[in-house]
């Protein structure tokens, strides 16, 4: 008889949560429902919280049943995802206007000026949007909800990377793109601390921007030390060299 005891299964996950709407209103009436639906649940996130937050709740509070609302958001989850992708664009969209092609060839203090101008105007998005902080706070907390958050911050950074790859042509395309994803988030997280803490904003953002600005000198002029026609230039400007299949 065999003595061979069977391994515990592990428990199975729980299946993700859609994050996407059962359907996009076609009508102008619909739109003021599904609009309704979307700013009832900003407020409410900011009164509950995210745990308490429900859907009966946001019906109950939007004076529509549950079918009416299931009508374009099957959970709690992907009314947050909408707020939480709206919020994400508002505020990705003000960095074509701070980071510029004039702010980065300017002088060190112009490039800190636009960063803190960036961080602040961040900030000042956030703060004036319904359930601003608390969508926010959403968007890292929630597991389910933190791949809007991480695909906002990757398309940033792939912006970022080709305008610094404008400026910085002998720059290794890799640290570009470790700059680029280190200043996007930086930037996020700063945000969050100001949310979190009563602390000067002006201030903080310009320590942020002074810190991010003095890392673009040390690119700008790890670059123009490279010289022209060197193997290391060579290498940047080069593709990679494609893998041998044949067997060793």
């Amino acid at each position: 008889m065999s003595t061979t005891k069977s391994r515990p299964r592990a428990p199975l996950k729980a299946p993700a949560p859609r994050l996407t709407g059962n359907k996009l209103p076609a009508q102008h009436r619909a739109t003021e429902t599904y609009e309704h639906i979307l700013a009832v649940t900003a407020q409410l996130l900011g009164d509950v919280g995210v745990e308490r937050l429900s859907t009966n709740l946001v019906c109950a509070h939007a004076g529509l049943t549950p079918p009416a609302l299931y009508r374009y958001f099957p959970n709690k989850y992907a009314l947050l995802s909408e707020l939480g992708t709206r919020l994400m664009q508002r505020q990705n969209a003000l960095v074509p206007k701070w980071i510029t092609p004039q702010a980065m060839s300017g002088s060190r203090e112009q490039v800190q000026q636009a960063l803190t101008g960036l961080v602040l105007d961040t900030y000042r998005v956030t703060k004036a949007t319904e359930g601003g902080v608390w969508i926010l706070r959403a968007l890292r907390a929630v597991p389910a909800l933190q791949q809007v958050r991480l695909d906002s911050h990757a398309q940033v950074t792939r912006a970022q990377v080709r305008m610094l790859a404008d400026f910085f042509p002998d720059a290794d395309p890799r640290q570009l793109r470790l700059v680029s994803r280190i200043v996007v988030d930086l930037i996020y997280a700063t945000v969050e601390l100001l949310f979190d803490v009563r602390l000067s904003s002006r201030a903080v953002a310009e320590t942020v921007g002074t810190m991010i600005a003095g890392h673009v000198e040390q690119l700008r002029d790890a670059t123009a030390d490279v010289p022209k026609g060197s193997a290391v230039e060579h290498r940047r400007h080069s593709p990679p060299a494609r893998r041998s299949t044949r067997a060793g």
